[in-house]
């Protein structure tokens, strides 16, 4: 993302030589903040925002009354990013159980670039909490553009474009590439995404990305600035929601049962300079939930109906499980730099935060397994600091990656542990032949061991690792599965994914349903524990009638059984089926990895198209449509015979929204871009480029100064020329070097 962030300040540099009309500068940053000195940081979008592509700076200027610049020659590569100005927004945020669905409206001109000239125009749009794509919409004059999840043999016969075109520039951030558009138009565009709810302590939190900065605000006696946010509150269950606190100033404007809704209008004098936050408590002294059951739809792929057990834990402390926990840590060669590093720290902090009666331990595994000790170790202050001392000395990135071997020596050495939940914490950036196998030999050995077996939890590293190897891991093992795709945010993320699996309260969760079904599939492999720091959700498909109240049963860290009576809800207000599919598409997708069942991949696939989220089964598309070539009569009858016209949509190909199913090769070379932030080391930069040139030299400007006959070689020429021949020569191209010296020498 430098890059990104250099283009955008060579941007706003460039937005200098606008005067709007009345000969007034662009805005100026406010008080205490001078231009120029904003990080690269500073610089990446923190709310929805548009782009000028400007490669030809001679085309930076007022679209209606020229300023009369300077001329500027040459063209910009990589090309300038120019933050475009904001006419309107209207964000609208819908919180139902643990999931909000955010849609956001927005209205750009292109301010900087003349009528008479064109320019691509790039959005972005930072997303929150394991934020998910679900779809966008964009019109420019009479273009429109809309997103379409397909199948992914559908998309193998289409248009391919750039990588460019659109996609994720990095996890949580969703870009699209408008191609032409003429200076002073207006863009206008309505982005939809999920993400997380956060909870902690009983509050449940929302936070949408909403800060905009000083410059995309266009003047005020130009434009009038209405700001718009609408939010609703659906908890799911017949409890008092009572508000925590609130970014913006919102009034309550309805409340029907468990739904709330709330507004915020106003004239501004300038967009909003936070991020859009609300918390929220669902009064609940002890542990408490509901089942929430919808019929099915006649666009369901399953005739069956849906349901959702949600379990709150309450604002009642409880008393957590005592733990033993093993680390199971890979420190294979791929983990060098900043990867180990952030998991040493979060592993020391993780360590520091568990409590007397705890027992640990720690395996690091590559080529080898090497353990903190030979059994398990009484938490104490002494035992904790010898163990970041020897992780000091031995977090050493080196070798391959065998997850197996450290596993089974994990699941030994726990089979010592009496009266304490025997927990497993696997963190890896690589993927292994063998994942299929240590599924089924996990899940031979936990049914073995029965309601004391380990809890298996997972995390991943980068993309390289399988993520659905780790997913289905966790869920055979009723642990918690989370991942980090940025250096960045390893520690933060294996911090939260510690303390939600390892603050256990309730244990092997049983829901009696069953007896009163025809049928009753769960999601998940199994009911993972109940944790006090999240809300239990369990999803899945019955057929029958489900009784008035549900019991569910479990066990108390003391050992006491407890029953938490749920009431049945029929519910018309929350559409389950747009809250659960993202959890309910990576479960999916995990079973039919390990089965290899080709009806699971068509339930993703129809899954997929039906709630507009890409899979890995399918693809995301941009549909290009021009509005004044559609005949409403001709698109009837095309579609009637079954063939496409000459107006059909183009489609453009929307990239990086897969996960995958893990790089083997790149696990097996010991790879360490499997992160999009963390850059190969230069010298493979430098041999790829001049593997490059020894099959494109005429390619290169200055080598083809050289060899084809310059009259004077200057001194770039000469300083690229040694220098390719110096990369040639350690590549073995002894010949590609020697006619290349000789030609230049002879210039």
């Amino acid at each position: 993302m430098e890059g990104f962030a250099r283009a955008v300040d060579d941007g706003l540099k460039l937005s200098k030589r606008l005067v709007l009309p009345g000969g007034v500068p662009p805005p100026k940053p406010p008080s205490g903040m001078e231009r120029g000195g904003e990080t690269a940081a500073a610089l990446l979008p923190s709310a929805p925002m548009a782009y000028a592509v400007v490669s030809d700076p001679g085309a930076v200027d007022t679209p209606d009354v020229p300023s009369y610049q300077p001329y500027v020659y040459g063209r910009l590569d990589p090309p300038a990013l120019i933050p475009l100005q904001m006419k309107e927004v209207d964000l609208a945020v819908d919180c139902a159980l643990d999931e909000a669905a955010v849609t956001v409206r927005v209205r750009w001109w292109l301010h900087c670039v003349t009528r008479s000239r064109v320019c691509d125009v790039r959005i972005v749009v930072p997303m929150g909490d394991q934020g998910s794509i679900l779809g966008a919409e964009v019109t420019v004059g009479r273009r429109s553009y809309n997103t379409q999840v397909i199948e992914v043999e559908d998309h193998i016969t289409e248009n391919t474009e750039k990588a460019d075109t659109g996609g994720l520039l990095k996890p949580r951030l969703f870009f699209l590439t408008i191609p032409q558009v003429e200076g002073g138009a207006d863009i206008s565009a309505t982005i939809r995404w999920s993400q997380k709810l956060n909870y902690d302590n009983g509050q449940f939190s929302v936070d949408v990305p909403f800060r905009f900065p000083y410059y995309v605000n266009p003047l005020p006696k130009v434009f009038m600035k209405r700001e718009k946010i609408q939010l609703t509150i659906n908890s799911g269950f017949s409890k008092e929601v009572l508000v925590q606190g609130a970014s913006h100033p919102l009034k309550e404007k309805g409340r029907q049962g468990e739904k709330l809704s709330f507004l915020h209008e106003a004239t501004v004098e300038n967009w909003s300079s936070k991020d859009f936050t609300f918390s929220y408590s669902v009064y609940s002294g002890d542990l408490s939930g509901g089942v929430l059951v919808q019929p099915s739809t006649l666009r369901d792929y399953d005739d069956r109906d849906r349901f959702c057990i949600f379990l709150l834990p309450g604002s009642v402390n409880r008393k957590v499980f005592r733990k033993a926990v093993v680390f199971v840590i890979d420190t294979s060669g791929s983990m060098q730099g900043k990867p180990l590093e952030n998991v040493k720290n979060a592993v020391s902090i993780a360590l520091s935060e568990l409590t007397q009666g705890d027992y640990f331990n720690i395996i690091t595994f590559n080529d080898e397994l090497h353990s903190f000790s030979s059994c398990l170790e009484q938490v104490n202050e002494k035992s904790i600091a010898s163990a970041v001392d020897w992780m000091n000395i031995n977090f050493v990135a080196e070798g391959g990656t065998d997850i197996m071997h450290p596993l089974s020596e994990a699941m030994a050495l726990l089979s010592s542990a009496h009266d304490v939940l025997p927990q497993i914490f696997l963190m890896t950036d690589g993927s292994v032949d063998n994942e299929h196998n240590i599924c089924q030999t996990m899940k031979t050995e936990l049914i073995s061991r029965g309601s004391k077996s380990p809890r298996i939890s997972t995390f991943g590293l980068g993309l390289y690792c399988n993520h659905y190897f780790l997913r289905m891991l966790a869920s055979i093992g009723k642990g918690h599965y989370d991942a980090a795709l940025e250096t960045g945010s390893i520690q933060s993320q294996i911090l939260r994914w510690f303390r939600k699996a390892s603050n256990t309260i309730v244990a092997n969760i049983s829901i009696d349903a069953t007896a009163h079904l025809d049928e009753f599939e769960v999601d998940s492999e199994y009911i993972p524990d109940i944790s006090s720091k999240c809300p239990l959700c369990i999803s899945g498909k019955y057929q029958g009638k489900f009784p008035e109240t549900v019991t569910a049963k479990g066990y108390l860290a003391d050992m006491r059984e407890i029953s938490i009576e749920l009431k049945v809800q029929h519910i018309k207000d929350i559409p389950l089926d747009k809250v659960l599919v993202a959890q309910q598409i990576g479960l999916l997708t995990a079973k039919a990895w390990l089965s290899g069942d080709k009806q699971l991949e068509s339930k993703v696939v129809k899954l997929s198209i039906q709630n507009s989220i890409p899979s890995e089964y399918t693809s995301m598309v941009l549909l290009q449509t021009d509005l004044e070539n559609v005949d409403p009569a001709q698109k009837v009858k095309q579609k009637l015979k079954g063939h496409k016209g000459p107006h059909e949509p183009l489609r453009i190909p929307l990239h990086g929204l897969k996960l995958g199913f893990g790089d083997r090769a790149a696990t097996r070379e010991n790879l360490i871009t499997g992160f999009g932030d963390v850059k190969p080391p230069e010298t493979f930069e430098i041999l790829t480029k001049a593997a490059g040139c020894c099959s494109r030299v005429a390619d290169c400007l200055c080598c083809m100064c050289c060899i084809k006959g310059c009259s004077k070689m200057n001194d770039q020429c000469a300083i690229v020329l040694a220098q390719l021949c110096a990369a040639l020569s350690f590549l073995g191209c002894y010949e590609c070097c020697s006619e290349l010296c000789c030609s230049g020498s002879e210039s």
